[in-house]
């Protein structure tokens, strides 16, 4: 039987020798050494320009940077600097230095509908070069890119969790193919609502389905119970993903209608930089999945190639319980990966597994039956007790808020 490893191995890091903004790139030039730190991302070939030429640059790593013209970079090298440059003809960074926000991800929808966004020239350029099997120059661009988003997140998650704590983070697992308007949307986009309130940051796949809801009802957490119900409404008229243009035009003018909207009162002062976690929260999608729209309803959208890396991370970050609403297969795959992470303590403590209808989880799918006795015989204790089946949404909110 596998042991959990050490807490050092899978805590996300904090580093003090990264550079991600130009703001922090400047005010360690002034200090004359960028020796051995790590610059990521930035476009140092924009207007002013640095002079690097007076600057130690012994054991920095520049990667993904762009730099005014090649020589600036062969300078670097020569003084004792490692470059890895963005890769050319690639659509996307090989080294984001933020995480993805839905204008990110639908520019060039207005001038080019669905294939003309962002997301979708991604997912082309992914599948025409091998798809999730790349060739190794498509390979290494994309686990740079990954490697950025996995920095970004860190970055990004760090005011909420140091002022909220781990637990406050809940993640709402579903199908993807529940209709826009239908009893299970409207029943997640409440969940998202109600959790965003009571200030805690939800997290999704980033997909459609019951994930768009659930990042809906947190986008409008600030706005009233009947305002929800009319943005579905808007929402309802294109209820199929696979209807792409419609559905992201729907999508694009709820955002407009209700951005920025009020602000949501805290329970708690909030934490600088933490806004959009109480608007929209979190989305963790993968171009995998790119055939499906984007979820353009998440505060932040940490986007991957890997799906792999992207299941791990959602349920790593879900300390504060998991909400599972009627899916199939992808979703039970998710369950039984959670269940694996609470058995065997791989992240810490748990919260509570809140499945939604309660029929169709011991009727239809009897997961209940498998779950609780494995979890009984976590090494841990009996934990069946994080066990919850309800087909009442605010039940499941005093579940996963209590104490």
């Amino acid at each position: 039987m596998p042991s959990p490893p050490p807490a050092d191995v899978i805590e996300p890091h904090t580093s003090h020798d990264e550079i991600e903004t130009r703001a922090e790139f400047e005010r360690r030039l002034a200090t004359g050494s960028l020796a051995g730190l790590t610059v990521q991302g930035l476009r140092l070939d924009l207007d002013p320009a640095p002079d690097l030429t007076g600057v130690e640059v012994a054991g920095t790593l520049f990667v993904g940077c762009r730099f005014a013209n090649r020589e600036v970079g062969a300078d670097l090298v020569r003084r004792g600097a490692n470059v890895v440059p963005p890769f050319s003809g690639l659509p996307y960074p090989t080294q984001p230095s933020h995480l993805y926000t839905p204008d990110d991800l639908a520019a060039g929808f207005a001038d080019g509908g669905f294939a003309g966004m962002y997301d979708t020239r991604v997912y082309e350029h992914f599948r025409a070069h091998g798809g999730a099997l790349p060739d190794v120059r498509e390979a290494l661009g994309q686990r740079l890119h990954d490697h950025g988003v996995d920095n970004a997140l860190v970055d990004a998650t760090r005011a909420w969790l140091a002022a909220h704590g781990p637990q406050s983070v809940v993640g709402v697992m579903g199908g993807h193919a529940v209709p826009r308007g239908s009893a299970a949307y409207r029943m997640a986009a409440v969940l998202g609502w109600e959790l965003a309130r009571a200030d805690r940051l939800v997290v999704t796949g980033g997909g459609p389905g019951v994930m768009e809801a659930a990042n809906l009802g947190a986008f409008l957490a600030a706005w009233p119970a009947e305002e929800l119900t009319a943005a579905i409404d808007l929402l309802a008229t294109a209820p199929d993903f696979t209807d792409h243009d419609r559905y992201t035009a729907a999508a694009l003018a709820v955002r407009e209608r209700y951005a920025p909207g009020p602000t949501l009162p805290a329970q708690r002062p909030a934490a600088s930089g933490t806004e959009w976690a109480r608007s929209g929260g979190l989305a963790i999608p993968t171009w995998l999945y790119g055939h499906e729209p984007a979820n353009l309803f998440a505060g932040r959208i940490a986007k991957y190639f890997s799906n792999a890396i992207r299941e791990d991370t959602i349920l790593r970050l879900a300390r504060g319980g998991i909400v599972f609403a009627p899916g199939r297969a992808g979703t039970v795959q998710e369950v039984f990966q959670a269940a694996t992470k609470t058995y065997y303590g791989t992240d810490g403590a748990s919260g509570a597994y809140v499945f939604l209808d309660r029929a169709y989880w011991t009727a239809e799918l009897p997961i209940e039956s498998l779950l609780r006795p494995l979890l009984a015989a976590s090494r841990f204790g009996d934990l069946s007790s994080t066990v919850h089946l309800t087909d009442d949404v605010r039940e499941a909110v005093r579940v996963l808020t209590a104490g």
